[in-house]
């Protein structure tokens, strides 16, 4: 017996068991939702190495892509590019390896013995702020009670103080810890990213031979241009903020070293690491900062403050904008709205990468905003609309 297929009533099945399939698996999601939560947590851990793979090659092909352009075609001529390409990915994680032993040798060290000092003489450092408070306060002529609340907050920020001192080594341990736990992890992830930057144009030719196999040739199109703008911007992003807080972070050495601030190393890392996040970095920075030179010399940490302030402001007019231009090209508005609704969902993460993802979603909407007033004869400039 012929069947006669009928294309609408063909359709109206497909999305009624498309229908039934998630009524189905959502069902089962909420009934057996541990299940679910450890078979994801299964699902992720075996894509962890992968995931921390195309994250190093993703970081790493800057730097690739600078040997290979601007040094090793310059240097070596008709040399083909197979021979180019191993040069360019042996250079790269030399030089990578490079930077990392000689942080964990000479850096690592000099902020672990800060921190080690630091909580040794955290003790002493609060007793001294105890002193310091009560020399001020009977300098001061305010009555017995003003005296007494403000001598109990001081020792309840002292206590909370101490106890912070107290867990943070085994919190830092911790983080070592951790950091061996993975790794196995980080070495999978290594040996995948140099597979992924040894053949980096054939996984693209893969990924749009897909696209063009699933898409109409204009989705696919549009796909692959979002993609490329992505990339160019977040890539300027990344690339720039790097070396911007790199800058920051010798500039910031150099002027603890000439006024003899105490903990410098530990200073210039908390500030050059919080200076990659946008907007609140430098205030994320600087509090801890000054905190920690305050409980030590109440002066320094007055000059700290005035330095921090001149660098940042040196950052903000001068350093940042010559490196980073107009990578971002949102206003300071949707900075601050990107940071706080990133920030809130996926912390530190969400701060860094907040900014330039919603700076690639900005344009899209952009883009297809403007395209449809074209399309209907409409000004795009957003000024015209001042008195429409």
């Amino acid at each position: 017996m012929k069947i006669d297929w009928n294309k609408k009533y063909t359709t109206i099945a497909i999305y009624a068991l498309l229908v039934i399939c998630a009524s189905i698996s959502f069902y089962l999601a909420v009934v057996q939702f541990t299940k679910l939560s450890e078979l994801l947590n299964s699902f992720f851990t075996i894509l962890k190495p992968f995931i921390i793979g195309f994250s190093m090659a993703y970081l790493l092909n800057f730097v690739q892509s600078f040997f290979e352009r601007n040094i090793l075609r310059i240097s070596s001529g008709k040399m083909k590019l197979k021979v180019v390409r191993f040069l360019s990915l042996l250079v790269t994680y030399i030089t990578v390896s490079i930077v990392i032993v000689l942080f964990f040798k000479f850096v690592l060290p000099q902020i672990a013995e800060s921190i080690s000092i630091l909580i040794r003489d955290f003790p002493m450092i609060v007793n001294n702020l105890y002193h310091q408070v009560d020399k001020f306060i009977s300098n001061v002529d305010i009555s017995p009670s003003a005296r007494d609340a403000i001598n109990t907050q001081v020792n309840i920020i002292g206590k909370k103080s101490i106890d912070f001192a107290t867990n943070f080594m085994p919190y830092f341990a911790n983080f070592f810890v951790n950091i061996v736990k993975g790794v196995w992890n980080l070495v999978l992830g290594l040996i995948i990213s140099i597979y992924i930057l040894a053949d980096k144009e054939g996984f693209y030719c893969l990924c749009k031979k897909f696209l063009s196999a699933m898409l109409t040739d204009e989705r696919t199109d549009r796909i692959l241009y979002i993609v490329r703008l992505s990339n160019d911007i977040l890539g300027k992003f990344i690339v720039g903020k790097i070396i911007d807080s790199a800058i920051i972070a010798f500039i910031t050495f150099m002027a603890l070293s000439i006024t003899n601030m105490p903990y410098k190393i530990l200073l210039t890392f908390i500030i050059g690491v919080t200076n990659v996040i946008p907007f609140f970095g430098p205030f994320i920075g600087a509090v801890p900062s000054i905190f920690i030179v305050l409980f030590v010399d109440p002066v320094k940490a007055l000059w700290l403050s005035i330095i921090i302030l001149i660098i940042q402001q040196l950052d903000g007019n001068v350093i940042g904008p010559k490196i980073l231009g107009g990578s971002i090209g949102i206003s300071s508005f949707w900075i601050l709205f990107s940071l706080l609704l990133a920030g809130k969902f996926f912390g530190i993460v969400g701060m860094v990468l907040g900014v330039p993802v919603f700076a690639i979603i900005h344009t899209i909407v952009g883009e297809n905003v403007n395209d449809r007033l074209i399309k209907k004869g409409l000004p795009t400039d957003k000024r015209e609309y001042e008195n429409r």
